[in-house]
């Protein structure tokens, strides 16, 4: 008996893209790239700290009394141009602690010699601030210390502890 020989028919069908239809294909990734720019704006920036908060000036009425190094300070700033840093008295008088002492001595008997003095020192004024530093370029890192040095020739004043708030200031140049 004789059979007819078996064929077998593969039929491939041709998309319009020209991929075959039943195969398997991996799409293509489509990229695309643009870029931005970064910018950092560092604005000028000064800060004034490590301030002695209090220093004390002792004798008796006559005598001239000197406190090296009486308040210390640390300026930092970025700014190129440098700084300066002032002191000023918030009130005309250093007044007593003690209940009905009357007796005052003027801010304008303090005086104060920074980096700027030299080795002079210069009265107080209130409303008149004192340059004690200076600098023309920024500060190194860490920040600059300051010193100031205070003296008083102590007037005829009663036993007592006489304060006043003074006022340091750093600005940029």
């Amino acid at each position: 008996m004789l059979t007819a020989p078996k064929v077998r028919l593969l039929l491939l069908v041709l998309t319009a893209s020209g991929v075959l239809s039943g195969m398997g294909a991996t799409a293509r990734a489509d990229s695309g790239s643009d870029s931005t720019v970064a910018n950092v704006v560092v604005d000028t920036s000064i800060t004034l700290t490590a301030m002695t908060p209090s220093f004390t000036l002792r004798g008796i009425p006559g005598e001239t009394v000197t406190e090296k190094s009486a308040v210390s300070m640390r300026v930092t700033t970025n700014n190129l141009a440098g700084y300066v840093v002032t002191v000023r008295p918030v009130s005309t008088e250093l007044v007593g602690s003690i209940p009905g002492n009357d007796d005052v001595i003027p801010t304008s008997l303090l005086e104060v010699r920074g980096p700027e003095q030299g080795n002079g020192f210069t009265s107080l004024t209130p409303g008149a601030p004192v340059q004690v530093a200076s600098s023309a370029v920024r500060a190194v890192p860490g920040g600059d210390i300051i010193d100031s040095d205070y003296r008083i020739t102590i007037p005829p004043v009663r036993s007592d502890t006489y304060s006043g708030t003074l006022d340091y200031v750093a600005t940029t140049l």
